[in-house]
């Protein structure tokens, strides 16, 4: 058990160096769909954070942003030394929207900054409108980091041709060995963006797959610790939820 600990503490604290010149975690907590009841968000952000973890990825649609907030200004462990991300929902895209939702967000948090703020998804259209309020956010030192979720190559080629000086530090999408997206994931690298994956566990799906529980038992290890070990070894950053 001692062991298993020290493991996830080393994994917790190894780090990416993001485009833009920041550290990111490799390992995260998910807090997505934990908020059935608001103490459990808490209780998994404050119990990840002393197992070692030192990022906790959240959103504005997670409705969990207090919860998480709350545990990190409670948590022995330095605001500094937790990477706390957040999203903005598709229905607040627009300049004016996205500083308005930004505003509630990091209010709910009851943080000084957040240290990577991410589009949801580029449903919400107006993408380059809410980049560019996103870049003043950034530039007045309320995030640290900016970038996209659930973007393809398409999205990510009309930002990079409109605002080449602001390329998204991290893409964040769904990944698992039974979703490869390896063409979009060879983009992300040749353009210097941190693939993020989440739902590396395929939301327990395929946990009792027959060649994945054959492979963690030939490891010694478990079907989810197989499926993070897949995503750290092909260089993506791991959102796994508790």
């Amino acid at each position: 058990h001692a062991c298993a600990m020290s493991q996830l503490h080393d994994i917790g604290t190894a780090k990416f160096t993001l485009n833009d010149g920041h550290d990111m975690p490799m390992l995260g907590l998910g807090v997505w769909d934990v908020n059935s009841h608001s103490s459990n968000t808490e209780r998994a952000c404050l119990s990840a954070l002393q197992f070692g973890y030192r990022l906790i990825d959240t959103a504005t649609y997670y409705m969990n942003e207090e919860e998480v907030g709350k545990a990190v200004r409670c948590s022995p462990v330095p605001r500094g030394d937790v990477f706390v991300t957040t999203k903005l929902w598709y229905t607040e895209h627009g300049r004016e929207k996205t500083i308005e939702a930004f505003e509630q967000s990091l209010k709910k948090l009851g943080l000084d900054y957040v240290d990577l703020y991410l589009v949801h998804s580029p449903q919400g259209g107006k993408n380059l409108e809410t980049w560019d309020a996103m870049v003043e956010l950034k530039e007045k030192g309320l995030i640290k980091s900016i970038g996209v979720s659930n973007f393809n190559i398409h999205h990510l080629e009309n930002l990079k041709s409109a605002r080449p000086n602001h390329i998204p530090a991290v893409n964040q999408i769904e990944l698992s060995p039974y979703l490869d997206r390896d063409e979009l994931v060879s983009y992300c690298k040749k353009e210097g963006i941190v693939v993020q994956a989440y739902s590396p566990l395929t939301l327990g799906k395929m946990l009792k797959d027959p060649p994945l529980v054959e492979i963690a038992q030939k490891c010694k290890k478990t079907a989810a610790q197989v499926l993070i070990r897949w995503s750290l070894q092909r260089g993506f950053s791991v959102i796994p939820k508790s």
